[in-house]
């Protein structure tokens, strides 16, 4: 299954030594991974991806900028 959808990057400021930069799912494309079934983690709230540096650097993001993003789930 592959989804694509665009988000907004944004920051997980709740480490003051370090940065974390995240976009969420859209609440209709979660509830479609979720019905997939498998383990189910964070107290079923919505998913959030890590964007790692190298990616922000190479695609000029920055927090608050809207990316294309595409989630590919694979069948374990």
């Amino acid at each position: 299954m592959g989804v694509h959808f665009h988000a907004e990057l944004w920051i997980w400021d709740a480490r003051r030594t370090e940065t974390w930069t995240f976009v969420s799912l859209p609440g209709d494309i979660s509830d479609e991974i979720r019905e997939l079934g498998g383990p189910r983690r964070g107290f079923g709230s919505r998913r959030v991806l890590p964007v790692k540096r190298a990616v922000r650097k190479a695609e000029k993001l920055d927090p608050g900028d809207v990316a294309q993003v595409t989630v590919t789930v694979l069948d374990l």
